[in-house]
């Protein structure tokens, strides 16, 4: 577990049109969760948004977010350090199941196809390599997805009802494997959902927006 890792957001406040949606003070520790729970248009996907520096202009944020010490606020999305987790796994058709993954990987990681079959034999996938993604099961393209983002070595992760479109077996199912493999990767994590079990299964502190 890294112990390295901590996300902070302070003095943050957004808005659009003159209106407030949000303003937050938190921190993030190792393997921590923190989850936003909020009704629609409340700010919870702005937050994201703004975290990992894709936020549309029409909003007016001030601000900072720092990770592991270095504020990260001014920086393009892909030079945050942030992964991300969304409603669908987003998985690249025209790529093979190991080729999504290596997509993931650092371009200068070694073992690169070792790697790529742990991380499969690791989520109950070994064999399911050069399976076409498009093949798989909901459950079996979200674990893809969760080590494709894991694969990246990301310094922190930011969920967006990654849950929602599962049935609720699964939906248990996996949250037991992303929380747990955030925990053990000792990555800050930001969870925004609608969904209470979500967040009390995520077993960290959970702050509601108007």
């Amino acid at each position: 577990m890294n112990d390295r890792h901590h996300l902070v957001l302070k003095d943050v406040q957004l808005a659009l049109d003159g209106a407030s949606l949000l303003t937050l003070d938190a921190e993030v520790g190792p393997g921590e969760i923190l989850s936003v729970m909020g009704p629609s248009g409340s700010g919870k996907s702005t937050l994201l948004a703004f975290v990992a520096g894709f936020l549309a202009p029409a909003f007016d944020a001030s601000g900072r977010v720092l990770l592991n010490g270095r504020d990260i606020t001014g920086l393009p999305a892909e030079r945050r350090g942030i992964g991300l987790l969304f409603q669908d796994p987003l998985l690249f058709p025209h790529l093979s199941v190991a080729g999504n993954l290596r997509f993931g990987l650092p371009r200068a990681a070694r073992d690169r196809a070792a790697r790529v079959e742990a991380a499969l034999d690791a989520v109950g996938l070994a064999g399911f390599g050069e399976r076409d993604p498009t093949t798989l099961s909901g459950g079996q393209q979200s674990r893809v997805a969760l080590m494709r983002l894991l694969l990246s070595a990301p310094r922190a992760v930011l969920l967006d009802e990654p849950f929602s479109k599962l049935d609720t077996a699964l939906r248990q199912e996996m949250r037991q494997l992303v929380f747990g493999r955030l925990r053990e990767a000792g990555l800050p994590s930001l969870l925004v959902t609608h969904d209470h079990a979500d967040a009390e299964a995520a077993g960290g502190r959970i702050l509601t927006l108007a």
